[in-house]
């Protein structure tokens, strides 16, 4: 689902499609060449979105390890405001994840 904060990505796409397209099709040596000469472009940007979603990964396990410090604090000294619902509520929708879950989800 994109949004507006999403990253662009540094290559045209559409350019990558139809050199491919036209090596399939023609087989020409120019052709094939022209395809080839994608594929750093292409690693580049595997590389970057990688680094992008590490970094995203990495963002939202230090949040959630905040938040649950917060709630963790809230809970030993007995306060209980809004806020620390709230969090409490969000926190409970991300749940540690298993072993056998992420086990399951690598095979996708």
């Amino acid at each position: 689902m994109p949004t507006e904060y999403a990253p662009r990505p540094t290559l045209d796409q559409e350019a990558v499609r139809s050199h491919f397209r036209t090596a399939l099709r023609y087989r020409t040596p120019a052709a094939m060449w022209a395809a080839l000469a994608d594929i750093p472009v292409l690693l580049a940007e595997l590389d970057r979105a990688v680094l992008l979603a590490t970094e995203a990964r990495t963002e939202f396990a230090n949040l959630l390890a905040a938040a649950r410090a917060a709630e963790a604090a809230g809970a030993e000294y007995g306060t209980e405001s809004e806020s620390l619902c709230l969090l409490r509520d969000e926190l409970a929708a991300h749940e540690p994840i298993t072993a056998e879950e992420i086990d399951e989800w690598s095979w996708r």
